[in-house]
């Protein structure tokens, strides 16, 4: 049942950051993306968006050991699914993030945002448009929502 897929990417990010830690504000950290030159037109049109998806390669995390996990080792919070979580830690390493598109020259991408590495491989890029992207009534697990909270504190 499983089948190999391979992907090549687009583009790479830089913004200095060799690790991360839970202590980084990804929301504040500032990127670029730099865009293969092969891929320069396939830009036309996405500086009309404010903000825009994108998809990369988590290629410095280690493949998982387990199925469950406990989320950001907090002892109060159940262990579960590693689908149920956001842990970069996946069978296949994609990362995704809506952020916000400060600027575009030529084929460099400024953004806001992404919680990439220095060096990541960007997959794909695709415009974030609220009407399709945007779910108003989503249900999120408790043990998420307290999960988020404790987060939102330590970054205070």
């Amino acid at each position: 049942m499983a089948s190999v897929i391979q992907f090549q990417s687009i583009g790479i990010v830089r913004n200095g950051i060799l690790e991360a830690h839970r202590d980084t504000h990804w929301d504040e950290i500032e990127s670029e993306i730099s865009v293969d030159e092969k891929w320069r037109d396939a830009l036309d049109g996405i500086a009309e968006f404010s903000h825009i998806w994108v998809i990369f390669h988590i290629d410095r995390v280690p493949a998982p050991t387990t199925l469950r996990i406990q989320p950001i080792k907090q002892a109060d919070l159940p262990v579960v699914g590693i689908f149920s979580t956001r842990s970069p830690q996946r069978p296949n390493p994609i990362g995704i993030r809506a952020v916000e598109l400060l600027a575009v020259r030529e084929n460099i991408l400024r953004v806001r945002g992404l919680d990439a590495l220095d060096g990541t491989p960007v997959l794909d890029l695709k415009p974030y448009i609220a009407r399709h992207d945007a779910i108003q009534d989503s249900r999120v697990a408790a043990w998420a929502k307290k999960n988020h909270q404790e987060v939102s504190k330590s970054k205070k």
